[in-house]
């Protein structure tokens, strides 16, 4: 290819599947390591330069320009509300936001009537309680959201779900989904025009090479 373009991946769970769907797509990338502590990996021979970077910022990254596409989960997408085009359900990552709660246990009672929410997601937590009438203080968290809880920081936490192992190690149970995840192609609207074709078939071949349909897809 002649035209290159830059892609902003995210490190952490979702590198290895997004890594293999770009393999099935015929890109090549079984000489990247996902274990790698490199941040920009240069892919000549496909006309792509890799970035790799939080989760978090990768929307940032698309939006202002910084790279052309990104792969990112739905739940950040549906937190930051990105001015991103969202062109492709890569159908990986798949996950669930839910509120979750211990079993069984009671809290005390406290001189306001705001249910208090440990979680990394505000703006959607927020939203989704307001929208169910509950009055909720938000507690905003960077890690360890199943803690709070156990030591008395919350009554209840938001927080993404694969397995449900997490939450049944620390005696949560699921009382509520908010909405379902998976990750997602992204493409900066100023590239989209300028680098249409190179864009265009990547498009193509990750929907052409990306996992079937599941049952909790069709459940969104």
């Amino acid at each position: 290819m002649s035209e290159t373009i830059t892609m902003a991946l995210s490190k952490g769970t979702l590198m290895g599947p997004t890594l293999d769907l770009l393999q099935r797509a015929g890109y090549g990338t079984h000489t990247i390591d996902s274990q790698s502590r490199r941040l920009v990996l240069e892919c000549p021979e496909h006309g792509q330069t890799l970035l790799i970077v939080r989760p978090s910022d990768v929307p940032t990254y698309v939006e202002y320009g910084a790279a052309d596409v990104g792969v990112v989960g739905k739940d950040l997408l549906l937190e930051q509300n990105p001015n991103v085009y969202e062109p492709v359900d890569l159908r990986i990552g798949i996950c669930k936001l839910v509120v979750a709660m211990p079993k069984g246990k009671r809290f005390p009672r406290r001189l306001s009537s705001k249910i208090r929410v440990a979680t990394k997601y505000p703006n959607m937590t927020e939203r989704y309680f307001n929208q169910q009438g509950i009055p909720v203080e938000i507690i905003k968290l960077y890690g360890s959201i199943e803690l709070a809880p156990l030591v008395g920081l919350a009554e209840r936490i938001v927080d993404l779900v694969s397995t449900g192992r997490t939450l049944k190690a620390h005696n949560l149970v699921e009382t509520e989904i908010i909405a379902w995840s998976s990750a997602r192609l992204i493409v900066n609207r100023a590239s989209l025009k300028m680098k249409h074709r190179v864009i265009t078939e990547l498009i193509q071949r990750l929907k052409s090479n990306r996992p079937q349909d599941t049952v909790r897809e069709r459940e969104r």
